[in-house]
């Protein structure tokens, strides 16, 4: 895994991203309700499961702009990943309980899809959070069991983790369309609405451009 180092004097958002950090440490957080319906035929179509395509949506839009993959080095500094893979949860019926695993993020969907199917087999009888996770990743879970109006996550550190925390819900019915409810956590001295906007829009321009 490689990154760049930033060097806040020369990024153009380095007086932002201070000052989100050093007064003002906050997250903001966001629900859309997004439209499912080619998502959920296009898993049809082809034999796919839902839940490990919706994790490569949102990986593969988090991946395509540099405010979702920032973070720091050992040393506490500032760094960029090249690219960031998903920490998701796979939810276990038979005891109720969850492994939490970290597949690395692949540009194709057929890849990646290959790659979380093989992951959660090898992980099967595990629980909790595996070890040897890799530092590069973003934070992924559902809660495919109800469809909710807004969804918050607190990480309680000192106020310095900037990747993603996303969410989605149950989805239903609604006027012939499946609508999904998708939520995002970011910190805000990396991001602005502005990018949480496009975020939403390009999760759902993604997926109804699957085929």
């Amino acid at each position: 895994m490689n990154y760049t180092r930033i060097n806040l004097k020369e990024w153009r958002r380095g007086d932002l991203f201070q000052f989100y950090i050093d007064k003002m440490r906050i997250v903001m957080s966001l629900t859309v309700d997004v439209d499912v319906t080619n998502l959920k035929s296009y898993s049809k179509k082809h034999h796919l499961d839902f839940y490990p395509l919706m994790v490569w949506v949102v990986s593969k839009i988090v991946n395509a702009h540099d405010e979702f993959k920032y973070s720091w080095d050992a040393d506490g500094n500032l760094i960029k990943w090249d690219f960031v893979s998903p920490s998701y949860t796979d939810f276990h019926t038979d005891d109720e309980n969850f492994t939490k695993m970290v597949t690395e993020y692949a540009d194709d969907l057929l890849e990646f899809y290959d790659r979380i199917v093989a992951d959660r087999e090898r992980y099967k009888n595990e629980r909790a959070i595996l070890d040897h996770q890799p530092p590069n990743f973003f934070d992924v879970s559902c809660l495919p069991w109800v469809k909710y109006a807004h969804f918050d996550v607190h990480v309680f550190d000192e106020g310095k983790f900037l990747a993603p925390v996303v969410t989605w819900g149950k989805y239903e019915q609604k006027d012939g369309k499946l609508i999904m409810p998708l939520t995002m956590n970011i910190h805000h001295a990396v991001s602005d609405g502005f990018h949480l906007s496009r975020f939403f829009n390009e999760v759902q321009e993604l997926i109804d451009s699957l085929r």
